[in-house]
């Protein structure tokens, strides 16, 4: 992969994952100069995989921010995204819904078993979480965690690599919240704050233990 090519799916990477960016913010990311950032995005683009957009500021002038566009959207895993849906149409067609949600809980309890395993000796919350965005990033969630503030964590998957299934089955996306619940332990609330079914750029979790409150997401 040659240095130019590198350097655009990082930028297509830190979009995916932060959201929109100046080129000074991408540059920063990436200890090029802004000039260089720049040329990036002007090729991606070209290629129809990068737009800009105005944002104004509290002060000066507007701001010019890069987002991705919906064919960039592409350029990231959707694992087996034809095989799956074909599976999840002939299990509806043979067993009706019925048939599916079982295929679903069947697909969890393995998951589960799998985590389970490879996190048995992680006994704190950090200690989970961290494991956790081991897993679920090498599937292709793109999965980050972080402290907001005492007792109050976040777990971001910045990316669904099984979004186009989850949109022909309604339970798959509450068995992946099942899952995390699972994984995490019964002493710990966990609640979905942003959805990408529901248009938002990533899936975002608050996570507190029970004697705590639900806290406003903070801005990515």
């Amino acid at each position: 992969m040659s240095d130019t090519s590198a350097s655009t799916d990082k930028i297509l990477f830190l979009l995916k994952a932060r959201g929109e960016q100046t080129a000074k913010q991408l540059s920063q990311a990436l200890d090029m100069t802004s000039m260089g950032a720049r040329q990036h995005l002007l090729q991606l683009q070209s290629q129809g995989l990068v737009c800009a957009v105005h944002r104004a500021e509290k002060v000066g002038r507007p701001s010019q921010y890069w987002q991705l566009t919906d064919k960039a959207f592409g350029r990231f895993p959707d694992a087996h995204r034809p095989l799956a849906l074909q599976l999840l149409q002939s299990a509806r067609e043979l067993y009706g819904e019925e048939g599916v949600n079982a295929l679903v809980q069947h697909r969890e309890k393995a998951l589960k078993h799998e985590y389970m395993a490879k996190m048995a000796e992680e006994t704190s919350l950090q200690g989970k979480l961290e494991a956790l965005c081991l897993l679920r990033s090498k599937e292709g969630y793109m999965a980050e965690w972080f402290q907001q503030s005492e007792g109050v964590f976040w777990f971001v998957e910045n990316h669904c690599p099984i979004c186009d299934a989850a949109k022909s089955c309604a339970s798959l996306c509450q068995s992946e919240m099942e899952l995390l619940q699972s994984c995490l332990g019964d002493g710990i609330n966990l609640s979905r704050q942003e959805h990408i079914l529901q248009g938002q750029r990533r899936c975002s979790y608050q996570i507190t233990k029970k004697s705590c409150g639900v806290i406003k997401s903070p801005s990515s």
